[in-house]
């Protein structure tokens, strides 16, 4: 099987220590490049539109106080044997039920899957040792994967932003910005994805606010008639006398349309063993679907296991990232901000875009070539023969001709230098050369490599 999060490439992973005494130690959800919003030291971790759990709360307390307050609790003294307590005893447990799921979904670890701290190695290269910041044309790594599943061939994507190969059933979730085991969907009502760890909490919160809709608008209904009955009045007059018991009505029967509607939904999606993902994306009723273990085994999966252990450490101290110096080249007289930022593209999961560093690399060869063309005497700029003016080439275009199996650059700066060889030569014969004509010679030479060099940037971008 594929490897597919190795241990000692995952920051913060359960057992993680920090190194020597001389570095600096966090805790690992102080330096968390998701979205998510910690509470008590990294104990819960909510989505990072948390806010919205308060207007739930307010959704489902509010109804069951109005309920108790105006309609339960004349319950109280018209059944015997305390039977009227139980009425109102029940809808607080039913409420006090529905939060409690409501916090194990949205306070929890929903499955996030640790990113990596480097790209995996390509095949075939694995026994290199040291990990690259940055993946170059000729070694990225293929977007997809095959994996078997129950005898069956599944796809396993690779994420940018996490670095690794996802596992089966696992999605990436743009709001929170981690990759997510069994991702189900991001619920807004909760501020929090949905995945292998928080689901079946998720189901019975859903549950549980169909069965407090149920309930608030039977007992409703239970207070109406009982006023008719007792006034001898109609239903119209009735509802008069009970503004509380229309509200809780209209307001129950439109909220059981939406959480019943989403708990028969998932109730089958449970029974073909299916997430809401996969059930609009992959619809494997048209397909064979691999996870299905029959209705039995997979209400067992979702209810009788137990949940699956976070393979993040919150609270762990792990190393702080040190800030990535930029790379310094021909022993250190250069340094390229582009460089730099490739890296830290990298190290935010972001993919480097190589045409938005041309620019910043022009500038480099500038100042290199400006460097390079300060002697008055243009025959020490030109080349052996045998070199073919290679050396004037800055190593970073070079390697990239090399790559792309392209030598035209260097032919045409070959020739550039060939005839203006040939020129200077010729008027030398005529009259002596004075040091302001060699800056000037040396001026148009540098001026026609650097147009020369722009042009060849600019094509390259144009084929990357």
């Amino acid at each position: 099987m594929l490897d597919l999060q190795p241990s000692d490439r995952r920051p913060g992973a359960p057992g993680s220590t920090g190194g020597g005494s001389g570095d600096e130690l966090i805790r690992t959800y102080k330096g968390w490049k998701g979205n998510n919003v910690f509470f008590l030291g990294g104990r819960l971790v909510f989505g990072p539109d948390a806010r919205s759990i308060l207007i739930t709360i307010f959704l489902i307390t509010a109804p069951v106080t109005i309920f108790c307050v105006f309609v339960g609790r004349k319950f109280i003294d018209d059944f015997p044997h305390h039977r009227g307590v139980s009425i109102l005893a029940i809808a607080v447990g039913l409420n006090l039920l529905d939060l409690i799921f409501l916090l194990l979904t949205s306070g929890r670890d929903p499955g996030i899957i640790p990113r990596n701290l480097y790209p995996p190695e390509p095949e075939g290269n694995e026994g290199n040792g040291e990990p690259r910041l940055a993946h170059t044309p000729q070694s990225r790594l293929p977007r997809t994967k095959d994996m078997i599943v129950n005898g069956i061939t599944v796809k396993i994507k690779y994420c940018d932003t996490c670095m690794l190969y996802r596992p089966p059933r696992a999605s990436h979730c743009s709001i929170c910005n981690n990759c997510v085991e069994k991702f189900d969907h991001h619920c807004p009502w909760l501020g929090q994805c949905i995945g292998l760890r928080n689901y079946r909490f998720y189901f019975m919160f859903v549950l549980c606010s169909a069965l407090l809709c149920i309930y608030v608008h039977v007992f409703c209904w239970i207070y109406v008639k009982r006023i008719m009955d007792g006034e001898k009045i109609n239903i119209w007059k009735s509802l008069l006398k009970t503004p509380a018991s229309i509200a809780l009505i209209l307001y129950t029967f439109i909220s059981v349309w939406f959480v019943g509607g989403l708990t028969g939904f998932h109730l089958y999606l449970i029974s073909t063993n299916q997430s809401t993902y996969e059930n609009f994306r992959y619809r494997y009723d048209r397909n064979e679907n691999p996870f299905n273990k029959g209705i039995t085994g997979n209400f067992m999966e979702v209810f009788c296991t137990s949940v699956a252990l976070s393979q993040n450490s919150f609270r762990a101290k792990v190393l702080k990232e040190p800030a990535i110096p930029p790379r310094t080249v021909n022993g250190g007289g250069m340094s390229s901000p582009s460089l730099q930022k490739v890296s830290h593209d990298i190290e935010m999961g972001r993919k480097p875009v190589w045409h938005e560093t041309v620019e910043e690399e022009l500038g480099d060869m500038d100042k290199d070539m400006e460097a390079s063309v300060t002697s008055r005497d243009l025959s020490r700029m030109l080349p052996p023969e045998e070199t073919e003016g290679r050396g004037i080439m800055h190593s970073r275009e070079s390697s990239r001709g090399r790559r792309g199996g392209s030598w035209e650059f260097s032919s045409r700066v070959n020739e550039d230098l060939r005839s203006r060889d040939d020129d200077s030569v010729s008027k030398r014969v005529g009259e002596d050369s004075s040091e302001s004509s060699d800056n000037d010679a040396s001026r148009e030479l540098h001026t026609e490599i650097s147009d020369a060099y722009r042009s060849r940037s600019r094509t390259g971008v144009g084929r990357l």
